[in-house]
């Protein structure tokens, strides 16, 4: 897209580390006198302590979509981390690029976190020049849209919402009703992996020379953070994520929605895209992605249910924690609807447990900055359901550990989804589950120390007596629950004695984790 000349008024365009798409709003209307301002800043790598690979990705993903610009003749203003004379936020490079340039105005698209929307609104007041912020186009359902839409129900359900997008963007629609007679094919997407069955190798990029300039930077920097940075493999350039995108359509998509639920010992990416870092960043968009899976269908590539439930977690899923987050925000974090209180143990870092699971998915969480949807909600995330654990906590290690996590998408699913902190905005019941579960969708419990068969003692499986004690420990909010209906029937039939054993069981167990880091390690 080359720049134009429309009568000379400089704008300085700000634009953040998770928009590096050429047609973000802020850039849209790009003029030759124009300076385009990115940033490196120590306040946004470390307001949390993010995954070393989030923090090379996104480093280099800005180095190289600044260079791209440059390439088009387009006038960049890039501050490195480590320049001289960094003031280390936001705010401070901006003022300083103002200083710099002395724009007419400043332009830049709003952001994804409510933090820098409060800074967003000091800069109108706080700069010499205007600051004119531009809804974020790369989403499918502008913020506005979201919250007429939800109103002031307490209640929001995705199912709803996602049907409404389908007939807003024509997607996997014959006229008005759905491609194949029905919204949702959930139900086919279920299955565990076929022992025996070979995971197909996954794309991954060789880190070129800018890449690897910006991990070292990030080993020198950022050596007491999370995470490592061997095995870095993300797409940092939008024709490295095309490419990703293209490679997951032809040899993912196909068998995706089968087994997008499974869970494999040694194999951390299975059939996922591996595309939500450069999605999240800017490097593609949700409607190219969205169209790309559908013509898959449309051409006979790709079942339809393997579609539709990909096209859902985007359309859907993306679409309306992005919408919710913005509708509930601030108040929507500090919700507690079932008081938990426990600290998040130790091994969410360190992935020493005997919970083979818990130590598996913490240990590919490491590697990677990566766990697929059902890792994250039903291993990591039920636990902490089950354990009490804080929400505050929970969210700020979600937040962390990810390379595609950022505030808007991560709070609202750990905080509604995985946590039920909301007391049901997201969802109509807690996503609580035994051991039976992890069991059914993967092969963790067979090198696992404890027994998923057995319900009682010290070689039980934790999650069978924890899944149990959570909801007699929550009876006073959830038994009258209809979705949980038949569990309290259990519960309630259950002989006092195992009620008492239950409890035993779990108090011996939540009073053994420890939130301490070990004497020489770093207490994230």
């Amino acid at each position: 897209m080359a720049t134009r000349n429309t009568g000379g008024r400089k704008t300085l365009r700000f634009v953040l580390g998770d928009q590096l798409n050429r047609r973000v709003s802020s850039l849209v209307d790009l003029d030759a006198p124009d300076v385009v301002l990115i940033v490196e800043v120590m306040a946004e790598a470390t307001y949390v302590r993010h995954h070393k690979q989030k923090i090379a990705f996104l480093f280099s993903a800005m180095r190289h979509f600044a260079a791209e610009l440059e390439a088009e003749g387009v006038t960049v203003d890039y501050v490195r981390l480590d320049d001289p004379g960094n003031s280390g936020s936001f705010t401070g490079e901006l003022a300083r690029a103002v200083a710099r340039h002395a724009p007419d105005r400043v332009v830049v698209t709003e952001p994804g976190e409510w933090r820098v929307w409060s800074m967003m609104q000091a800069w109108r007041d706080d700069l010499a020049v205007p600051v004119e912020i531009r809804d974020d186009n790369r989403f499918l359902c502008p913020r506005r849209d979201f919250a007429d839409w939800a109103g002031d129900r307490r209640a929001l359900r995705m199912e709803t919402f996602y049907r409404g997008m389908r007939r807003r963007t024509g997607l996997l629609m014959d006229g008005k009703d759905p491609v194949g007679g029905q919204w949702n094919f959930d139900a086919d997407n279920r299955k565990k992996l076929p022992r025996g069955h070979a995971v197909p190798s996954r794309l991954r990029f060789e880190p070129d020379a800018t890449t690897r300039a910006v991990l070292d930077l990030v080993a020198r920097a950022f050596a007491g953070h999370f995470g490592d940075l061997d095995g870095f493999g993300w797409p940092v350039t939008r024709r490295d994520a095309l490419e990703a995108l293209k490679h997951f359509i032809a040899d993912g998509l196909p068998t995706f929605g089968d087994y997008q639920d499974a869970m494999k010992t040694g194999a951390p990416f299975l059939y996922h895209a591996l595309i939500s870092p450069p999605l999240n960043a800017g490097l593609l968009t949700a409607e190219e992605v969205c169209r790309a899976a559908e013509r898959a269908y449309r051409e006979g590539a790709a079942p339809l249910h393997c579609v539709e439930g990909f096209i859902r977690q985007i359309l859907g899923w993306r679409e309306y924690v992005r919408g919710l987050y913005w509708a509930r925000m601030p108040a929507y974090a500090e919700t507690n609807a079932l008081d938990a209180r426990r600290d998040l143990p130790w091994f969410y870092w360190s992935g020493e447990t005997e919970m083979n699971c818990l130590a598996q998915v913490v240990a590919e969480t490491r590697a990677h900055a990566y766990a697929h949807h059902i890792q994250r909600l039903m291993v990591t995330g039920n636990f902490a359901l089950l354990a009490g654990l804080s929400p505050a906590q929970v969210e700020e290690w979600y937040l962390i550990v990810f390379a595609d996590a950022y505030e808007w998408v991560e709070l609202p699913n750990v905080h509604g989804m995985v946590l039920w902190a909301d007391g049901g905005v997201m969802g109509s019941k807690p996503y609580a589950a035994s051991g039976a579960y992890i069991n059914r969708m993967s092969d963790y419990c067979a090198a696992c120390r404890y027994d998923v068969a057995k319900k009682a003692g010290p070689d039980a499986c934790p999650f069978n007596y924890l899944y149990w004690n959570f909801l007699i420990a929550n009876a006073d909010r959830l038994e009258g629950n209809p979705r949980l209906s038949m569990p309290y029937r259990t519960l309630a039939a259950m002989p006092p004695a195992r009620k008492a054993e239950i409890a035993a069981d779990a108090a011996s167990f939540l009073d053994g984790l420890s939130a301490d880091a070990p004497a020489g390690e770093i207490k994230r």
